[in-house]
């Protein structure tokens, strides 16, 4: 993966630029709301895989289609000012939340002003008509299973019986679809047929999904100052997450930890996840999702592009952060 790195950057570079010229420029308060966590910075990693995926299919055509790239991470940026609200949260990538720096109409109304300027933005991508219109389609049904998605998930708060199934569902929405309409979307505007469209499409699903599941694994190992989250939060809230589905199955319960902890208390629980097989087990699934991605790759010509592609997916599941 030592090309995956300056990749990254790359394209992060050339967002972050965008995002100032498109957000951070632009006068009044709402707008100043819109572009706060945009601006606080990212690993624009949706961007990434939709430029990645519209060069796999047509070699150097993600440079006409930035605008889509952009749209991406805004659509990603309106979830999070959004989920920060349901969730309370005060913190987001070191900086404060949009509704506690401001207030929570503004927050809500900064996240709605991002929904809208995501479809503004995958509109202005140079590409055919036609593929635009297959393009806001795809980007429409992703967020609105993104709602769906989180809906789920603050109902299995009231919940401590939902299984593998359940979750595995509320994740490929509420996370897997916004990957699986960057790589989608990359091919469609590329001008991808319909077997390239769909094999993106399933592979953006499987990496969405072991992203998250690797997510919930960095929120319980990772500590604070390398992650930038809360560590055990999920623990200590009794979140339904796949570790903690596994731990019951198991036997364990974790109820005893949903409490506010320290280092040694975080510590124990991991050790108890780790000798019961369960951290282990938990990694292996997001692995194996990632292997599955691969295999929709086949329908593409080998290329650097397509390579990236396959080492992103193996960092969504390695990464620490």
């Amino acid at each position: 993966m030592s090309e995956l790195s300056p990749y990254l950057a790359s394209v992060a570079k050339t967002i972050d630029h965008m995002i100032d010229r498109y957000f951070v420029d632009k006068t009044g308060e709402l707008n100043k709301a819109s572009a706060h966590l945009l601006a606080a910075g990212g690993k624009r990693l949706r961007p990434a895989v939709m430029m990645l995926a519209a060069d796999a299919v047509t070699s150097g055509s993600s440079e006409e289609l930035l605008h889509a790239a952009l749209a991406l991470e805004v659509t990603h940026t309106f979830t999070l000012i959004h989920d920060d609200i349901m969730d309370d949260d005060s913190l987001r990538r070191g900086v404060p939340t949009v509704h506690t720096k401001w207030d929570m109409p503004t927050g809500i109304l900064a996240g709605d002003v991002l929904y809208a300027r995501a479809f503004e933005h995958l509109c202005m991508a140079h590409a055919k008509d036609d593929a635009k219109v297959r393009a806001v389609t795809m980007l429409a049904r992703a967020c609105a299973d993104i709602c769906e998605g989180q809906h789920m998930d603050m109902s299995f708060e009231h919940r401590s019986d939902v299984d593998e199934d359940e979750y595995m569902e509320m994740v490929k929405k509420k996370t897997g679809v916004l990957y699986a309409a960057a790589a989608g979307i990359g091919a469609v505007l590329a001008g991808g047929n319909a077997v390239q469209v769909k094999a993106l499409y399933n592979f953006g699903l499987n990496i969405g999904i072991a992203f998250q599941i690797q997510d919930d694994l960095i929120d319980l190992v990772t500590p604070a100052e390398t992650s930038g989250k809360d560590q055990a939060s999920d623990l200590r809230e009794g979140k339904q997450t796949l570790l903690m589905i596994k731990a019951r199955e198991k036997g364990l319960d974790l109820s005893k930890y949903r409490r506010d902890l320290s280092a040694a208390d975080i510590n124990k629980a991991i050790q108890e996840l780790t000798d019961a097989g369960v951290i282990d087990e938990v990694k292996q699934m997001a692995s194996d999702l990632v292997s599955a991605s691969n295999k929709n790759l086949a329908v593409l010509s080998p290329s650097k592009e397509r390579q990236l592609l396959m080492d992103i997916g193996a960092f969504f599941v390695t990464r620490s952060f």
